[in-house]
């Protein structure tokens, strides 16, 4: 039997509780949907053990069987996940208020969900030209900065199917129609640390993001404003200042962060 996070379970925790989130961990890792078999192989449990567990989660909505007898991520999932994304969007607001408070510009924080781009927390510029996202607003990510920055973290298979699955439609002449196009300025991405939307959304607005260190969730951090006021200066002066914030929002994903 191999190691499993269950089996190294901190003196005081719950094996039990362990086990059935290694389970939810590996049909997640599995992308969503997989067969006990294939369960008992990543995690190293007895088959008995995988059905009790497995039965109590059906019975809860945190798995669900397919007609083939493989189980999928349950419903329950949904408004938990969503509770979790918006909490830490909130929580994230105090993070994102210096940032604005420094350049004057719009500050938003965003992540995917699924194959769309959504944004979780914003601090509004003060000026009265500003940038404007409704939050909880699903749109797609190819034509965005903090979308770039979110593929970023991807593999370019991952991106080229999610890619495929939602289309590049061009919002404005200067969006990036390619795939290729884009999987190369995703490779710029990862190596600058920062992604770019010049008026790829709408003509006028550019913006600048960076993603948020952590394996915990996929989020980023962008900066928006019109381009007459977020010149290459500003966004230069703007990048420590957002991988900053980044690196403390990422501190508060680790386990046991207060």
């Amino acid at each position: 039997m191999v190691d499993t996070p269950a089996d190294k379970t901190r003196a005081g925790g719950v094996q039990s509780v362990a086990r059935a989130l290694d389970i939810l961990e590996v049909v997640d890792a599995a992308g969503g949907e997989t067969s006990l078999s294939q369960i008992s192989a990543a995690t190293g449990l007895p088959m008995p053990t995988i059905h009790r567990i497995v039965r109590t989660l059906v019975d809860r909505s945190y798995l669900r069987q397919l007609p083939d007898r493989r189980y999928a991520l349950g419903t329950r999932l949904i408004p938990l996940g969503n509770s979790a994304r918006e909490g830490f969007g909130a929580r994230a607001a105090r993070e994102l208020a210096a940032v604005v408070h420094e350049f004057g510009e719009t500050v938003n924080l965003a992540t995917l969900d699924g194959d769309q781009l959504v944004y979780v927390g914003q601090v509004p510029s003060p000026r009265a030209m500003r940038m404007f996202t409704e939050l909880g607003q699903h749109v797609q990510p190819h034509c965005r900065a903090a979308g770039k920055a979110l593929l970023s973290r991807l593999p370019d298979d991952e991106v080229r199917a999610l890619l495929d699955r939602v289309g590049m439609p061009a919002m404005t002449p200067s969006t990036i129609t390619d795939p290729d196009v884009l999987l190369r300025q995703l490779a710029d991405v990862r190596t600058e640390g920062y992604a770019t939307e010049d008026g790829e959304m709408e003509l006028g607005v550019r913006c600048v993001a960076v993603p948020v260190p952590s394996e915990q969730g996929n989020f980023s951090i962008s900066l928006s404003a019109p381009e007459s006021r977020l010149t290459d200066d500003v966004r230069d002066r703007a990048l420590p200042v957002l991988r900053t914030v980044a690196e403390r929002l990422a501190e508060q994903l680790e386990p046991g962060a207060a």
